[in-house]
């Protein structure tokens, strides 16, 4: 029977990606906007700079996350081929590699032998490639995921502080883009706080006094300078 006991490190790779994307979403377009907000700019301005900040953002995050991930996956594929080419011209040689890795991780070295030798019969490099490498299917590079989910989540949390904006009037916009966002910012640390197993009060904390940060600077910047940041 398949193994089908769930673990939290399970959701580690679009958790990643997801937080990441949704996070720096929220934070940086609410912080784009209160800062044009604190320049005295109209709520056209403020809108206009927000989606523009929504759709650039997104780009940059799944470009970024495209181009991180493929140099992982390309890194594995060179591993893989070179594996091959080791399989395919010195079998033995790879049989006591596996067999010195089951010793190393505690089998009496009779056992690690046979292991070896029946996961080798069994698929050799899936053997060395998890063992060896660490490159399993869970845990692959997958760059396109990586870059979709990262876009798609940077434009649904772009999307709250732009509404704030649709629905607020523009003498609160500040403190409503400001306040909206944090609690979203919260809202989201916990949510993944709890997705990954961890605590959610310190998840919601770490996550809200980042974004309370980053929008401060930010609104700071534009009171001072007087400038479209």
């Amino acid at each position: 029977m398949r193994h089908r006991e769930g673990h939290r490190s399970h959701h580690s790779g679009w958790l990643r990606a997801a937080v990441l994307g949704a996070n720096d979403g929220i934070i940086s377009t609410a912080s784009l906007m209160m800062g044009i907000a604190a320049a005295q700019a109209g709520s056209a301005a403020i809108l206009l700079a927000g989606v523009a900040g929504l759709v650039a953002g997104a780009m940059s995050m799944a470009a970024g996350e495209y181009v991180s991930v493929r140099s992982q996956a390309d890194t594995e594929a060179a591993d893989l081929a070179r594996e091959t080419h080791e399989l395919e011209t010195d079998s033995a040689g790879e049989h006591r590699e596996l067999e010195e890795i089951y010793v190393a991780r505690g089998l009496e070295r009779e056992l690690a032998r046979e292991v070896a030798k029946q996961l080798m019969q069994h698929d050799a490099l899936g053997a060395h490639a998890r063992d060896e490498l660490g490159i399993t299917d869970l845990f692959s590079a997958r760059p396109l995921q990586a870059a979709l989910t990262s876009a798609a989540t940077f434009a649904v949390g772009a999307f709250i502080p732009l509404l704030v904006v649709l629905l607020f009037p523009a003498a609160n916009l500040s403190i409503a883009i400001a306040v909206v966002s944090l609690l979203a910012l919260i809202v989201l640390g916990g949510l993944a706080a709890k997705v990954g197993g961890a605590n959610l009060w310190i998840g919601a904390a770490r996550v809200g006094f980042w974004g309370a940060a980053a929008m401060a600077l930010t609104a700071a910047a534009g009171h001072l300078f007087g400038v479209v940041l």
